[in-house]
């Protein structure tokens, strides 16, 4: 299958750049530019993207906006989005991860990196950099540490529904190990992680495991560590 790429990022220049890398690639392909929100939550619909590159300042409807208004859209369950930054801890990547993402990436990340998160988040297996938006979470959540400032009563709540072995593979999702990891940890097969990890994104609403890295840190069930 051909991955659909949709960019929006208000620089034609860069647009321009991820253009001519993605369409390099014999499994993937641009289908459109946006260079507002507004019109990548347009175009993600229209061109029936997969995997969505969004900046987050864009003029109008920035990034963020746009990323929650493509993950509260049923009719994109399956658009994906990337959210590309220049800053490496930004308390706005962590808002769309919130909103929706999959994950972030940095604009100067190499070129294989870029076309690397594209194919992990069409996947919607993995998270895109586990250990660094774990990192990044956990520095911002820690800014409210001692306080229930990040906390979401709500979300520990829901986390009821959660059987035993479902939390403890919620707790190495948010520790940022991958499924075969966490089945060497808890001496299981990876399908039986895998099995676990869906199940919990169900009961929880979470769109994938970004979604579960943010229910885990917002919840209190993992509390974040400032190296």
């Amino acid at each position: 299958m051909t991955i659909r790429v949709l960019l929006a990022d208000d620089q034609a220049l860069l647009r321009s750049a991820f253009r001519v890398l993605v369409d390099s690639e014999p499994d993937m392909e641009v289908v459109g530019e946006a260079s507002d929100g507004a019109a990548a939550v347009r175009l993600a619909k229209e061109r029936h993207a997969d995997v969505v590159l969004m900046d987050i300042r864009m003029p109008g409807t920035d990034g963020l906006a746009a990323t929650r208004m493509i993950s509260g859209d049923p009719s994109l369950a399956q658009v994906r989005v990337v959210i590309l930054t220049t800053f490496e801890v930004d308390d706005y990547v962590v808002r769309s991860l919130r909103a929706g993402a999959s994950g972030f990436l940095g604009k100067g990340s190499e070129p294989e990196e870029l076309l690397s998160a594209i194919r992990v988040a069409a996947g919607g297996e993995a998270l895109l950099s586990p250990a660094a938006t774990k990192g990044l979470i956990a520095r911002f959540l820690a800014q409210g540490e001692g306080s229930d400032e990040g906390r979401d009563p709500a979300g520990a709540e829901r986390l009821g529904a959660l059987t035993v072995r479902e939390r403890e593979v919620l707790v190495q999702v948010a520790g940022g190990h991958s499924n075969d990891e966490i089945a060497e940890r808890l001496e299981v097969s990876p399908l039986t992680v895998k099995t676990h990890v869906n199940r919990a994104m169900a009961k929880l609403g979470a769109r994938d495991r970004a979604q579960l890295v943010v229910i885990a840190y917002e919840s209190g069930l993992v509390r974040p560590r400032v190296e």
